[in-house]
């Protein structure tokens, strides 16, 4: 829980098992810390933070576990419901993953007795991104290695089904209408497609291969953001479908790009782990520089404070956090 100046990290908390993917709620849950969601080898934890560049009181960080949901399988990937909510009586939280087994399990809790999960089966290959509609939660997209990103609704039924032409890498809903998605293939591909049409409205090349990781702007939806090979790129739609911007950044080939939540022109990109280290870089698009050089051993995930220029990574049993200036 202190401040870590060995490995660059701002705050630490300890965990106890290694961390594949860590995730804050993207969701206003009606709580004043935020909920943090990580999975490692066979379970899921969720828990609340609250840092001190939000409240005085704090000093560094204060984080507390609600509840630790077994999951048998390694976790790969985990999205947040915005019907999650802590001001509710009964709570509830609800979240879903994506597992080595190639199957979403939904979860819905009251962090007291009631606590289910049902699961989704239809990937016929390992699923590397999921996503809930922002706005009702009602949908969950999915992207796999199986080439199709698959829409459900919150029983496990196909609603939609686009056949892609490379591994599906990212998914991104837009977060003010319900029904625009945006795919980012390995191939240097990302569509947006209309879910009422179920047709593809408009696509961008990154003119690389080995697209690793999309994200939609969500402070401005007409940004996207990518990872491919040792780059970032940065698209603006209404101007080309060909990057607008990019550099290479990483050595080691880069492996996640995420936008902040509270600021259009910040960003973070992660390094595929070394030998025993894992590079986050954060990148302000006013200067040509990294503004915040991070390692962590063996780092995995990526993700923004709601409300804070804060990001996290996991790691060897460890979260890490970085504060940067806005």
């Amino acid at each position: 829980m202190k401040q870590d100046s060995a490995r660059n990290a701002t705050y630490t908390v300890d965990c106890e098992d290694y961390v594949h993917v860590v995730e804050f709620n993207p969701f206003d849950s009606g709580n004043v810390g935020s909920l943090i969601a990580y999975g490692g080898n066979n379970y899921v934890v969720i828990g609340t933070c609250r840092f001190q560049e939000e409240d005085a009181e704090v000093e560094g960080i204060q984080y507390e576990t609600l509840r630790t949901f077994h999951h048998g399988i390694r976790v790969d990937a985990i999205a947040w419901s915005p019907e999650t909510r802590l001001d509710a009586l009964p709570p509830q939280i609800r979240f879903c993953t994506a597992a080595a087994d190639r199957k979403l399990r939904l979860f819905t809790s009251d962090l007291q007795d009631k606590n289910e999960y049902k699961i989704f089966d239809g990937h016929s290959d390992y699923i590397n991104d999921l996503v809930f509609a922002p706005k009702e939660g009602q949908d969950i997209a999915s992207v796999s290695d199986d080439h199709t990103c698959r829409v459900w609704d919150l029983e496990g039924n196909q609603k939609a089904y686009f056949v892609l032409r490379s591994p599906g890498m990212s998914v991104c809903w837009h977060p003010e209408e319900a029904f625009k998605l945006m795919v980012a293939e390995k191939n240097g591909t990302i569509r947006f497609y209309d879910l009422i049409t179920q047709q593809a409205i408009l696509s961008l090349q990154s003119e690389q291969m080995l697209l690793m990781s999309a994200h939609w702007c969500l402070r401005n939806t007409l940004k996207i953001g990518a990872v491919a090979g040792n780059d970032w790129l940065i698209w603006d739609i209404t101007r080309s479908s060909y990057p607008q911007d990019k550099r290479p950044v990483h050595v080691d080939r880069a492996r996640l790009f995420r936008w902040s939540r509270v600021n259009e022109n910040l960003f973070a990109t992660t390094g595929y782990p070394g030998k025993m280290t894992s590079q986050l870089l954060v990148h302000h698009l006013g200067h040509p520089q990294p503004i915040l050089i991070g390692s962590a051993a063996v780092g995995s995930g990526l993700t923004w404070h709601r409300t804070l220029p804060l990001c996290a990574v996991g790691g060897d049993h460890k979260l890490f956090f970085w504060v940067t200036e806005m």
